[in-house]
């Protein structure tokens, strides 16, 4: 698994430009308020989503922060069937972070084709940073929605971009 050096590193050499803050832990959107003020641009929630049944590949949903949807309708918006939140110990093995740390960096550990991924229209677009976790809680990096899609893709993973009514 990639560390979160690592991750910094890969970027770096890609020719991508990026800001890394270190902070407190953070679980939740309402725990990364504290923190955002340094941290100007567009921020994300992520939801790390199994396919009913088990039948499929894991979805990644990359949302704003303030997105309000339900699990359902981001799903059949996403054409992705029935789906629920995956498992720790999932999340774990597919993009080696713990709960609290989803974010779309941790792709680099997995698999082409092992997760569906969808980028919210609203932070594909976004003018300034978008701030993801670099694979723990305890930082985020911001970087270009473009070079994001063009590292991810880089990876060998496909990204929908998705509008969603707000």
């Amino acid at each position: 698994m990639e560390s979160p050096e690592g991750l910094l590193a890969r970027l770096a050499a890609a020719g991508i430009d990026t800001r890394t803050v270190q902070h407190q832990a953070v679980f939740t959107v309402a725990e990364s308020e504290a923190v955002r003020a340094e941290m100007p641009g567009a921020h994300s929630k992520n939801l790390f989503l199994a396919p009913a049944k088990g039948e499929g590949p894991f979805c990644l949903a990359v949302l704003e922060c303030d997105r309000r949807v339900s699990v359902n309708a981001l799903a059949r918006a996403a054409g992705w069937g029935k789906v629920s939140m995956a498992p720790a110990e999932a999340l774990v093995a597919t993009l080696g972070v713990a709960p609290g740390s989803v974010t779309p960096f941790g792709l680099v550990n997995a698999p082409p084709g092992s997760v569906r991924v969808v980028l919210d229209a609203e932070l594909a677009e976004a003018p300034e940073l978008a701030w993801f976790h670099p694979l723990v809680n305890t930082a985020s990096t911001g970087i270009r929605p473009d070079d994001l899609l063009r590292f991810l893709r880089g990876l060998g993973h496909e990204v929908a971009v998705l509008g969603l009514d707000a």
